[in-house]
């Protein structure tokens, strides 16, 4: 009996050792537009693109409700928003419930959390956690290590990098590792690090074609939402300059930049004046028309968002060369993404919560070695909601039977027949901050249907056509038959997925 329980723990062992470790590497409103392997030409991002290079870059990932503390419930637990319980911001995630930290913990991963949690609950299945309350601070952050909470001093994306490579070197080198590494940036209200205050200073942006767009075919949502660069972003805290009360009643007052700004150090907030003092003086030299001044507000918002993706592709560069330095690399999968993704402009707009493309598709790069030895495009639909599933397969693990995912292993190793998936299932929940309706939707590889259902009202698209989703053909003849397929479509996908949300 003992020698049949002493080889069971050495088959245990020796299975731990044989498992790979995986960095799961998550940014917040990263969109893919500003990832240079994407081929947008906005901005150059060296280490992530190295990723690409020896991995799978997915031209159709999505997530099912594109919001921050949702998106990251979802690829815990590889269940819609609806089962797992947090369906916007102002949820509490259960964290009794089972994800895949626990799971990989179970069979003797050992895992660590690090960076952006916004998940209100305290993180388990972590053996180490060290993460930011709520949002984060740009400049000298709040961070709170295994429930004891403290103020460090530097940049939040390089202190992030600090505290997971620190752990990596002190970890249990016996175990296989599983870390999820969350940046804060680029998320609002883009203060940049020093280093950067001039990158882009001679750079004019190219504005998106539908930059002014006037929303004509679309329903009373795209017209009642408060996200336009041009009228709801706040001089002061988005775009770092104050001005007089006139300019500022038409976006209100908006949150302080005070309270940030108060956290940098003397020596800090002196060159955050020299960077920002002569923007400001130009700007109010220039006294811009409406249209001019739109896209004033356009450049200044891409700028100071670049420069924040900058240094998170710095960093990505550090964890990869300790990886390198450390004999870890040819035995890490290293994951990036997104919690969705992100308006760089598009239809006049910053942030995200729409199922349309920009803020509906997640970049997502995956480097597995051995498996995604060159680099390798996919345009298979996949999810946020697979991560988990995959994740897990990647390690050898059974997927747990109540996750609503499926692993796209297959597509990582070049075997999947046919289409992954025939189609997406959406649901946005949170008609608070910026307007945007609550909506469901499905998308196939060609059309998107989209019901607002507080409005009930409906849209259309064909992708192939109008891929900018500016021609809402909902109702139109030469698209019935189209139609009724979609609706077919949406009503097998809500229910394959238990939503208790009622079509009409």
């Amino acid at each position: 009996m003992m020698a049949c329980l002493t080889c069971q723990l050495n088959l245990q062992a020796q299975q731990q050792k044989s498992r790979l470790n995986i960095i799961y590497i998550m940014s917040d409103d990263h969109a893919y537009q500003a990832i240079s392997a994407y081929g947008y030409g906005l901005n150059n991002t060296p280490h992530i693109d190295k990723l690409a290079e020896k991995g799978m870059l997915f031209n159709r990932a999505f997530v099912t409700n594109s919001i921050c503390g949702p998106s990251r419930a979802v690829m815990l637990t590889g269940k819609y928003s609806h089962i797992n319980g947090f369906i916007d911001n102002h949820s509490t995630f259960d964290n009794k419930q089972q994800t895949v930290a626990t799971v990989l913990h179970g069979v003797g991963y050992q895992t660590a959390v690090i960076g952006k949690w916004h998940l209100i609950s305290d993180p388990v299945g972590f053996d180490y956690w060290n993460i930011v309350p709520g949002q984060g601070q740009y400049y000298n952050p709040d961070f709170i290590e295994n429930g004891v909470s403290k103020k460090v001093e530097g940049y939040i994306t390089n202190l992030t990098t600090d505290f997971a490579i620190n752990w990596l070197d002190k970890r249990d080198k016996d175990k296989p590792f599983f870390m999820v590494y969350q940046q804060k940036a680029p998320h609002r209200n883009w203060m940049p690090e020093e280093k950067y205050y001039h990158l882009f200073d001679s750079t004019q942006f190219p504005v998106p074609a539908n930059y002014f767009d006037d929303y004509k075919t679309r329903t009373r949502a795209a017209h009642q939402q408060e996200m336009e660069i041009a009228t709801h972003m706040h001089f002061g805290y988005d775009l770092k300059v104050p001005v007089d009360s006139a300019l500022e009643k038409k976006t209100g007052p908006g949150p302080s930049l005070q309270g940030p700004l108060n956290r940098l150090t003397p020596e800090q907030r002196k060159k955050w004046d020299d960077a920002y003092n002569p923007i400001i003086e130009q700007f109010n030299k220039a006294h811009l028309s409406e249209k001019d001044l739109a896209i004033w507000k356009y450049q200044r918002y891409m700028k100071d968002y670049l420069r924040c993706v900058q240094s998170v592709d710095d960093n990505v560069g550090r964890l990869m060369d300790y990886l390198k330095q450390n004999g870890l690399e040819e035995n890490t999968i290293v994951i990036y993404t997104s919690d969705q993704g992100f308006y760089l402009g598009e239809h006049g707009w910053f942030d995200k919560r729409w199922m349309y493309e920009e803020s509906f598709r997640t970049p997502l790069i995956i480097k597995w070695p051995g498996v995604t030895n060159k680099k390798a495009t996919s345009n298979q639909m996949v999810m946020n909601l697979d991560f988990a599933e995959t994740l897990l397969d990647m390690a050898g693990v059974k997927i747990p039977a109540d996750m609503q995912g499926k692993s796209f292993v297959p597509v990582l190793k070049g075997k999947q027949k046919g289409s992954f998936r025939d189609a997406v299932y959406y649901h946005f929940y949170e008609n608070q901050e910026h307007k945007v309706a609550k909506q469901i939707g499905v998308r196939t590889d060609r059309f998107k249907l989209i019901w607002f259902y507080e409005n009930n009202e409906w849209e259309l698209y064909d992708l192939e056509k109008d891929k900018n989703e500016m021609n809402n053909v909902y109702g139109q003849p030469a698209y019935k038959k189209v139609q009724e397929m979609m609706m077919k479509k949406l009503k097998e996908k809500k229910e394959q997925y238990k939503d208790p949300v009622t079509l009409n």
